[in-house]
């Protein structure tokens, strides 16, 4: 594969809680100030051969990853704040934590928007593009990625939507194909949301895409189409950071011992911008679709119906301003073990939404940009470790299993780069 040579533009779409966060992390870690805590492509380790042979290098010394300092930030917003201001209003970090990373985060300034606020009914700015139809739009976001490219010397980009989740969509003739697709552009299609259009000019330039929402974006024919004729490769949907993280670590759990669930309840309040957005209905049914996918496909119900077949799976989201960005997930789940007999399991996560999704953000660019330089391209299926809907190949339904999602993940390094792949059958140790 080829190696990260050069400057790595990474371009975030939507320069809110979660990009700003990432890049003032960034920053930070870059001058020392911070460790890279839940980053797997700076903290990871992946072990090489047999257990006996005691091979266990960091991911970054593995896989030639763009080095963090080889990162230029660039993006998009409906705001025109710069990212200092940003990260200020959407209240994360410390203010004393971003003053120290202060001036090069208000060299970050967002560049105008694609928005409609018919997809994203709560919010509204004055930092957006217009034109003549949604092609000339596509067109702009492109005009913009090349003169990003071009000011700031990058070899590379990726591009990621960090935006807000749009109104629940589903597939219509306008994404059967690349010709239909563009033609839709050309007509101002109501079934190309905002994102789509971001998806349509970074995939046809070639440039990785990753989307850290639910909505319906990259994962239509015309974009699998288009990425299959520019080589760009494709991730999503939507990070796992808070509650749908935890149900992808307990759930595993509870079918490997094939103790039976009833039901699980699972609630959240969240005060941020997410918080907002989702307090319309039409965004929460986006959210709601992709956070309660992974249960089904865990306990295979049509393999274990007497476990799993009736469950009840109820997902609520609150929209509650005093939270901010630290989000509360509360889950009830009704088990049953030996003769049927019943248990509970409660689980309250006082997690920060921010926080957990700012290391997903910067794994996904670089493990992205890796699979651009190793030749691999459309969907990165070996990336579902860090989504709650993962895209996947039509023949086949999706993994959630987190630890082997983590297994495909460490299994396609090792292939990259001529590695033994692990099964962990171990039995040359005892034959």
């Amino acid at each position: 594969m080829a190696p990260a040579r050069g400057k790595l533009g990474v371009m975030l779409v939507g320069l809110g809680a979660v990009a700003t966060t990432t890049i003032a992390g960034v920053l930070a870690i870059r001058k020392g100030l911070a460790l890279p805590i839940g980053s797997l492509t700076q903290m990871g380790t992946i072990r090489l051969g047999k257990r006996t042979e005691a091979r266990a290098p960091k991911i970054k010394e593995f896989v030639p990853l763009a080095d963090l300092n080889d990162i230029v930030f660039g993006g998009w917003d409906i705001f025109e704040e710069d990212c200092y201001a940003a990260a200020r209003t959407a209240g994360v970090l410390d203010p004393g934590q971003l003053d120290q990373v202060r001036g090069e985060l208000e060299a970050v300034k967002p560049m105008a928007a694609v928005f409609d606020q018919r997809y994203v009914k709560r919010l509204d700015g004055p930092n957006v593009k217009k034109g003549k139809n949604k092609r000339d739009l596509a067109d702009q976001v492109v005009a913009d990625i090349r003169a990003f490219k071009s000011k700031h010397g990058c070899d590379r980009l990726v591009m990621i939507w960090t935006g807000s989740t749009e109104v629940f969509m589903t597939q219509t003739a306008a994404h059967a194909s690349l010709a239909a697709f563009e033609k839709a552009l050309e007509q101002s299609d109501d079934s190309i949301p905002s994102s789509m259009v971001y998806a349509y000019a970074a995939i046809r330039e070639g440039i990785p895409f990753a989307n850290a929402a639910p909505n319906l974006t990259a994962d239509i024919p015309a974009m699998l189409e288009l990425a299959a004729r520019t080589k760009a490769p494709l991730a999503g949907n939507d990070m796992k950071t808070g509650q749908t993280l935890i149900k992808t670590i307990i759930a595993p759990g509870l079918k490997a011992r094939l103790i039976g669930v009833r039901g699980w309840y699972s609630t959240n309040i969240l005060g941020n911008r997410d918080g907002e957005v989702l307090d319309d209905p039409e965004s929460f049914k986006t959210k709601e679709e992709s956070k309660k996918s992974a249960l089904d496909y865990i306990f295979q119900p049509h393999l274990y119906p007497e476990l799993y077949k009736d469950l009840t799976h109820v997902v609520r989201i609150n929209y509650y301003p005093p939270r901010g960005d630290n989000k509360e997930g509360w889950d009830n789940i009704d088990i049953f073990g030996w003769l049927g007999y019943p248990m509970q399991l409660k689980i309250n996560f006082l997690c920060r939404d921010s926080i957990l999704a700012a290391p997903i953000v910067l794994d996904s660019a670089l493990f992205l940009d890796l699979a651009k330089r190793a030749g691999m391209s459309g969907i990165q299926e070996w990336l579902s470790f860090y989504f709650k809907a993962p895209m996947h190949a039509p023949e086949v339904y999706p993994e959630h299993d987190l630890f082997i999602q983590l297994m495909k993940l460490k299994n396609t390094l090792r292939f990259m780069r001529g590695e033994e792949l692990i099964t962990h059958l171990g039995r040359e140790y005892y034959d």
